[in-house]
């Protein structure tokens, strides 16, 4: 059903990777002339990196065949290619048919993403992007499960160029393969191992700004207790004071670190369009 309409919107150059599915994915796409490769390996992670090795074209679309998105809206993604190494089309139109838990679950992960990797994406788990070829045959496939999506944005957000445009969402047809509380923190946990490795110094300053919260707590408590009962805790002070200072630090090398990723990724497009 996804390869017909793919093919009525008018995209001929179809691959399909089975791994070794006992759904008649294979037959399905033969009979419509549809090039297959079985992958070797487990999970999408190595699903993706089969696709990209065989792919040859300069752009490569990679979508969730549950027909949840409209091929119509893949010219979307497409004229904005030659700009960004990777497009993501953000579910905006049609999210009520995403149930609420796995709404409320992508907003968390996509939050967490923009805070430890510095983005502003709305959708980064979507099941729809568009990604150049050449660039794609350089990144690291090792996320399992569900997490390659925030694994090639990671990457990209830090060493590449990605943004995003509005696609619809329509009602899946079969049965959902993702476990929402399962690999919805396998996800969030694959977003800060990720974090910890293209984007450390953000991530960790980040986490010693966080000692802002037992820091104010503390000394609350330091000056309610000498307010009201009349007792001076120094002990508690000082701790409170020395807290608030790593905090203080914290939130200024991670505010520093934005910058300098944003210099960074400034620098990186004006090369890359004097190359051009």
């Amino acid at each position: 059903m996804v390869i017909k309409e793919v093919k009525r919107a008018g995209f001929e150059n179809i691959l399909v990777v089975d791994g070794y599915s006992s759904d008649r994915t294979v037959d399905i796409a033969k009979q419509n002339g549809i090039g297959v490769i079985l992958q070797h390996g487990r999970g999408k992670a190595m699903a993706m990196e089969v696709a990209v090795n065989h792919v040859e074209t300069p752009y490569m679309l990679v979508m969730d065949c549950d027909c949840t998105y409209d091929p119509k809206e893949i010219i979307l993604l497409m004229n904005h290619g030659e700009q960004f190494d990777m497009v993501i089309g953000a579910r905006r139109n049609g999210r009520e048919n995403i149930p609420l838990m796995n709404r409320f679950g992508n907003r968390v992960i996509t939050k967490a993403f923009n805070i430890l990797l510095g983005k502003r994406l709305s959708d980064v788990c979507s099941g729809i992007y568009l990604l150049r070829t050449d660039v794609a045959k350089k990144l690291e496939f090792s996320a399992g499960g569900f997490s390659v999506e925030v694994e090639m944005a990671s990457q990209l957000a830090m060493d590449g160029s990605i943004t995003e445009v509005p696609v619809s969402y329509r009602a899946r047809v079969g049965k959902q393969k993702l476990s929402r509380w399962r690999d919805g923190f396998k996800i969030l946990f694959s977003v800060v191992n990720l974090a910890r490795k293209h984007n450390p110094v953000l991530l960790f300053s980040s986490i010693a700004s966080l000692t802002s919260i037992p820091a104010i707590i503390i000394l609350l408590w330091v000056l309610y207790e000498n307010i009201v009962n009349h007792i001076w805790h120094s002990g508690y002070a000082l701790f409170g004071v020395m807290l608030l200072l790593l905090a203080s630090q914290g939130l200024t090398v991670a505010t520093i670190s934005i910058l300098i990723k944003r210099i960074e990724r400034h620098l990186m497009s004006e090369i890359k369009s004097r190359k051009q």
